[in-house]
């Protein structure tokens, strides 16, 4: 059975004590303001229907991450773990994997169903 898959975000990870720098500073670059809720800190898609996020994070370190939307979690998670990735945590719905040299990413269900249907890659 096939199931399909899209890059639907980057977010970009700061210590909540560089947050608000952090928003200015992506409001700034790619001029649009930012819609904050709470943690998070949106700047819209790209043309590619790329999202773009400030995560305030209790991680010192900053880092940036993926979220990879899909309408079968499980699935795609067997897909990119036959690809060398690592699963590390189930959090409410969603699996953080880490690529082969460690760097994490998220697998979420479908969170944009119009531009998901416009570019998902179908997986056999």
């Amino acid at each position: 059975m096939s199931h399909r898959s899209r890059l639907a975000a980057t977010y970009v990870d700061v210590p909540r004590d560089h947050y608000d720098k952090s928003v200015r500073f992506y409001a700034e670059l790619t001029g649009h303001p930012a819609e904050v809720d709470g943690d998070y800190a949106s700047f819209g898609k790209s043309g590619a229907g790329v999202e773009l996020l400030v995560q305030a994070v209790g991680d010192p370190t900053p880092r940036v991450h993926l979220d990879i939307e899909t309408d079968d979690i499980d699935a795609e998670v067997e897909r990119l773990v036959a690809l060398g990735a690592t699963e590390e945590a189930r959090i409410e719905g969603w699996v953080v994997l880490a690529d082969p040299v460690g760097n994490p990413f998220c697998i979420i269900k479908v969170q944009d169903p119009e531009t998901f249907e416009a570019r998902a890659t179908t997986w056999s």
